[in-house]
Order: C-alpha cells, then sequence, then structure tokens
C-alpha cells in the first residue's frame, strides 16, 4: 500500500466514522438532480470533529506544498469549501477568498469575497465532486475576475466518469484527498456494508443511471 493510498483510506475512514458519508446501496438517497444514488455525502459536519477536519487541512496544504507551490490565494467555495479554506490558508500562512454560487443582489453585488489582485494564482478547494459542475463555475469566476485558477482540490470525489470528463475537457487539474474506491474498502473491511452489496455500489459509479432516476 502506497502512503497515497494509505491517506486516502484514512480520511474515508473518518468521514465514515462522523457519519459525514452514508451507504444505502438498498435504499437509494435521491440527488436535488434526480439521481439515484447509493452514498450521501455531507462533509460539512467535519467541521465539528477538530481531530478530523485537521487531517484534511494538512492534506491539503501538504498537496499544495508538493504541487502548487507556486499558489498565492486559497479560495473556498460557497458554502460548504469555506471553513476548508481558511483552515489551509492559515496553515501555509497565505490570503484566502471566497466563491460564492451567485453574486449578491445588493451592496456591491460581489462574487467573490476577499481581495484577488490581478493575476494572482488560486486554488480552489471544495468539499465534494460529483459532476463537477459546480467546482468549475467556481474556477471559472477566479479567471474571470482576473486571477489564475491554477486547480481544484476536493476532500472527495464519487469520481464518476461525467465529473472526470467536465474537468478533461475544461483543462482544468482536480486532486482529492479521498475518493469512491478507497471508501468501498474501508467500508467492507469495516463490516459498514455487506460484501454482498460491494457489486451494486460499484456499478453505481459506473453508470450512476443504473439506480434509475427520479
Amino acid at each position: 500500500m502506497t502512503v497515497e493510498t494509505s491517506k486516502e483510506r484514512q480520511i474515508a475512514a473518518g468521514l465514515l466514522s462522523i457519519g459525514a458519508i452514508a451507504l444505502r446501496p438498498n435504499e437509494p438517497f435521491t440527488w436535488t438532480s434526480g439521481i439515484k444514488s447509493p452514498i450521501y455525502c455531507d462533509n460539512r459536519l467535519t467541521m465539528s470533529y477538530p481531530e478530523i477536519r485537521d487531517a484534511i487541512a494538512e492534506g491539503f496544504a501538504a498537496k499544495i506544498r508538493a504541487e502548487y507551490p507556486e499558489a498565492e490565494i486559497v479560495a473556498g467555495t460557497a458554502t460548504a469549501g469555506i471553513p476548508h479554506a481558511a483552515w489551509v490558508a492559515q496553515k501555509l500562512g497565505l490570503p484566502m477568498i471566497y466563491i460564492r454560487d451567485k453574486a449578491k443582489g445588493h451592496g456591491k453585488q460581489n462574487l467573490i469575497e476577499g481581495a484577488l489582485k490581478p493575476g494572482q494564482k488560486v486554488i480552489v478547494i471544495e468539499d465534494l465532486i460529483s459532476t463537477g459542475g459546480s467546482s468549475l463555475k467556481a474556477a471559472q469566476a477566479v479567471n474571470e475576475a482576473g486571477g489564475q485558477a491554477l486547480g481544484v482540490l476536493a476532500i472527495f470525489t464519487y469520481g464518476l466518469d461525467r465529473g472526470k470528463a467536465a474537468f478533461s475537457e475544461a483543462g482544468m487539474p482536480l486532486d482529492t484527498l479521498s475518493n469512491y474506491d478507497a471508501l468501498l474498502e474501508v467500508a467492507v473491511e469495516q463490516g459498514a456494508i455487506a460484501a454482498v452489496d460491494l457489486e451494486k455500489l460499484q456499478a453505481w459509479r459506473k453508470d450512476p443511471s443504473s439506480f434509475g432516476q427520479a
């Protein structure tokens, strides 16, 4: 097992332990998009668990130090990415901004809050990647505001082909601290899911429509 794989499993185990990730292969959740899914992820819960949130922040900080040493600003996506961006920025001693999902309807009608100067290199922090649309929209907002989005870092990804394709088409680098494969390994080992359900969970990731549409 590589160090990277070990870290992916550690984060997955942490998310499972606090209920940030729930698996229901026989009673699927329905996402806002209408997709029926055997998994639901709410990484906002990590805010309430100092040990886990610090492991996440250090994981992000380590990736930025190693892969994006030129980063000048850490940006959080509203709302779940904001606290993690703040903790990472503090660890790295970097400025922080955050990106709204839409511009404010009053005042200066800001889409980005905080100081972003033209040409500054930005790393975007997200909590979860599903289809990738909102994360790419945030990175685009940075670029349109005159900054340079270097890439997106997220806590967890479902690993859906649609999401991978969206980032590839946009030419935007994506890296995550953990992923669906690591989660399933840990879940089976811990007895969070039955081995018999593993095939069903793997099939959903390959074809989300296998659980039907709402």
